[in-house]
């Protein structure tokens, strides 16, 4: 993610982007900190095995330095391009501050490139680096809300709650609020909520940030499955440990993406 001085330009809430609950709802709102838009993308529904699951091009992105400065502008993205086929696992790398937290939060629709296409096809899982969640809300009751958000009927958001618990290995805390969790705890709620509606495109930033080492296979574990099932994962992180459990790794540097 770039730097504070940066003015960041946020994409207005489209079609397919889902906000995270209706406001009409009796429970605590979220803290002034909290978001406004839900870490899930739900795009058109087109599966096609011969069709990427998400295809950007031309990815083009500048920020201003400061407020006082609209002509002074820092160019992070000059032309990025990103395909994903079904079933892939796709590692994103680069340095700090290279643009990859901002590649992802445009391919996911949060931010608005100033040019270039984005296509995607299916649901699409977003999991952002800083967790999205409401202080006041416990793991139970972030489940249950983005499961109405992602108009899951009852019984399939609890199967697949507790699918999650038991393969991050975190339901004894459901009942317990956000703002009680350890920073590995809410990292899993966090990896979960975007696990939720089961995407057919899964989009980590950071994701492992926090696990411990029990944690850290489990994740894997999760992935493993999800590529055997004909889903696919892109893991954005800022260096790659085990580069032999992904299909291919792509670089941002210089404000493009290379194949490494």
């Amino acid at each position: 993610m770039q730097g504070p001085s940066h003015t960041e330009e946020t994409a207005p809430v489209t079609r397919g982007v889902l906000e995270t609950g209706p406001t009409n709802d009796p429970r605590p709102g979220p803290s002034s900190a909290a978001p406004r838009i839900s870490p899930v993308v739900a795009a058109d529904q087109d599966t096609s095995r011969d069709a990427a699951v998400l295809a950007a091009g031309g990815i083009e992105k500048s920020y201003r330095r400061n407020l006082w400065s609209p002509r002074s502008r820092v160019r992070v993205l000059s032309g990025a391009e990103l395909t994903l086929e079904q079933g892939e696992v796709v590692g994103l790398v680069g340095e700090n501050g290279s643009g990859k937290s901002t590649l992802m939060r445009i391919l996911v629709g949060d931010l608005r490139a100033d040019a270039g296409t984005v296509t995607r096809s299916g649901q699409v899982g977003y999991c952002p680096q800083e967790p999205l969640v409401y202080p006041r809300l416990t793991c139970d009751e972030h489940f249950e809300l983005f499961g109405r958000a992602y108009s899951m009927p009852p019984e399939q958001e609890r199967t697949s709650r507790a699918a999650i618990y038991d393969s991050l290995g975190f339901e004894r805390f459901a009942a317990t609020r956000a703002d009680q969790l350890s920073g590995g705890t809410l990292a899993k709620l966090n990896l979960g909520l975007a696990l939720l509606p089961d995407p057919a495109l899964l989009l980590l930033d950071e994701p492992y940030a926090g696990f411990d080492w029990d944690t850290y296979l489990k994740f894997w574990n999760l992935v493993d499955e999800r590529r055997a099932a004909g889903r696919t994962v892109l893991i954005v992180s800022h260096f790659v440990v085990d580069e032999a459990r992904f299909d291919r790794i792509v670089e941002i540097r210089g404000g493009r993406t290379w194949a490494r």
